[in-house]
């Protein structure tokens, strides 16, 4: 088993977002800035090129110039986990291996879902193949079944990849399924780490156990997350409990706007505009945006987010430039 240079994960692990032009080019000069930000706001660590970062959506050169981008912005202050996930196990295990290069902390991946894994031994032996792309690195399996389909255990899946992934280093998990946290969580011990990957159930991952957890909303919203852990740590349940309602008016505020989308949209609300998102992810209309920063007004998340905010004249039009 691999021992990560950064021991234990724990605290809040930003789901970054990708910065493009408003042409859909890469904006890698944006990374840095955006980095700065995130290590400010007392983020532990950046999952890069998940489904937050739209990943899947680029071609392999871009990855590898967005992952070498976190990493270099990173320097080491805190640690990179690169998402390299692909239809293509080939181009999958590349990445692995060009994370490991370019110096990054840890590799993740999706499964395949075109060609779906037809049993738990076949995923296995799939995240093997591109675990040994990066040997040198931790690998983490990213089990996210409402966008892959695949319903096998994760604790199942733990227990034989310890076994087969000689760098395995545990799970992001992002599923509702708390009991089954619980049993991965379990099961890890001291040796292993299961991320979770809800926010508007944080304080369920950490009822169950939970160290870190991996998150889009963290880029935004800090504040409420470390409100959650502070509270959690204190055994405050009910300020806990206030501070996960909050986070749940905002994911239900976003969410019909597209959750991609919209998240990109807040980015520039509060200075930190990422651009537009890649096709078939579409960007807000001007007037969705207007009416997102509207809905967002009168949840107060402006004032719990505990963020500065552009006044939404400069924000419409730094969204504009951007569309």
């Amino acid at each position: 088993m691999i021992q990560p240079s950064y021991g234990h994960l724990r605290g809040l692990i930003a789901a970054t977002f990708t910065p493009f032009h408003a042409d859909g080019k890469i904006d890698d000069a944006s990374v840095a800035p955006m980095v700065d930000y995130l290590i400010d706001q007392q983020i532990h660590g950046l999952y890069v090129l998940g489904s937050t970062g739209e990943g899947i959506s680029l071609s392999n050169p871009e990855r590898q110039t967005v992952a070498e981008a976190f990493v270099t912005a990173a320097s080491g202050r805190i640690p990179v986990i690169v998402q390299v996930g692909n239809e293509s196990l080939v181009a999958a295990k590349e990445l692995a291996r060009h994370a490991q290069q370019i110096g990054a902390d840890a590799v993740s991946a999706v499964s395949p879902v075109y060609f779906k894994p037809d049993s738990i031994e076949t995923l296995v032996d799939s995240m093997a193949q591109i675990a040994a792309g990066a040997p040198d690195l931790p690998f983490y399996y990213y089990h996210i079944p409402t966008t892959t389909g695949l319903t096998f255990s994760p604790l199942d899946f733990l227990q034989r990849a310890i076994e087969t992934i000689p760098n395995l280093r545990g799970i992001k998990f992002t599923s509702a399924a708390v009991q089954e946290y619980q049993s991965c969580i379990e099961y890890a011990g001291d040796d292993y780490e299961v991320l979770w990957g809800l926010d508007e159930m944080l304080l369920s991952g950490l009822a169950a156990g939970g160290n870190a957890a991996v998150g889009s909303t963290y880029n935004f919203a800090p504040a409420v997350y470390h409100n959650i852990l502070k509270a959690f740590d204190d055994r405050n349940l009910e300020e806990a409990r206030m501070w996960q309602s909050r986070s749940q008016q905002l994911v239900r505020t976003f969410i019909p706007f597209g959750p991609r989308a919209a998240q990109k949209a807040i980015m520039a609300m509060i200075g930190q505009d990422c651009g537009p998102s890649r096709l078939p992810i579409r960007s807000l209309t001007s007037e969705a945006y207007a009416q997102l920063r509207h809905e967002l007004e009168e949840i107060g998340f402006f004032q719990w987010s505990g963020l500065p905010t552009l006044p939404p004249e400069e924000s419409i039009a730094a969204d504009s430039a951007s569309v």
